[in-house]
């Protein structure tokens, strides 16, 4: 692993140490890292930039509540906070779909690259993005549908299997080994 990416990985976990301890300007350490990939994740699950940015809020404030049951041998910091964006995120859309439900209305929601959201603040690095390619192209198509389809539009893996018509057991094995594929291919270009 890189030397910087380890020092990254143990400032993270210092700085969550910190806010375990009540240091609030560690919690804006931590905002000041990652606020634009938990944007960006929750963009993308959400399509809606307001919806983004509340959920951005909401993982930072359950981050200052919880840094106290930080686990780095469960999750490097990032990943714990990518963890939390993406449950809230699916919890949004979730109660968002059920409003649709009960309403019958469906209201506008905005497509990410309609809305006025600063470029800057969507934008991760090059890098980043050429290590998320890279990782990608490990998987099968079938694995990299399954695993967008439960990780983007937060489909159960019994409704994943309804909407491919295939099997569950099919389904549930294709996330397994397409995430570990991803961790792996991840973990081989110093990512966590």
């Amino acid at each position: 692993m890189p030397a910087a990416h380890t020092a990254t990985l143990d400032d993270d976990r210092a700085t969550v140490s910190r806010m375990a301890g009540g240091d609030s300007s560690a919690l804006a350490a931590l905002y000041d890292r990652h606020a634009r990939a938990i944007y960006s994740l929750a963009l993308r699950i959400l399509a809606d930039a307001a919806e983004a940015e509340d959920v951005v809020q909401d993982v930072f404030t359950q981050a200052w509540r919880q840094a106290t049951r930080y686990d780095a041998a469960r999750a490097p910091v990032a990943g714990w906070l990518m963890i939390m964006t993406r449950a809230r995120s699916l919890d949004r859309l979730r109660r968002r779909r059920a409003r649709i439900a009960t309403t019958g209305m469906d209201p506008a929601t905005p497509h990410p690259k309609d809305s006025d959201v600063d470029q800057e603040t969507l934008a991760i690095t090059t890098e980043q993005v050429e290590q998320l390619r890279g990782a990608l192209e490990v998987l099968s198509d079938a694995q990299r549908t399954a695993i967008e389809l439960a990780y983007y539009e937060g489909l159960s893996q019994s409704d994943i299997a309804a909407r491919l018509q295939q099997p569950l057991g099919t389904v549930k094995t294709r996330i397994r080994t397409g995430l570990l594929k991803l961790r792996d291919a991840l973990a081989g270009r110093g990512q966590p």
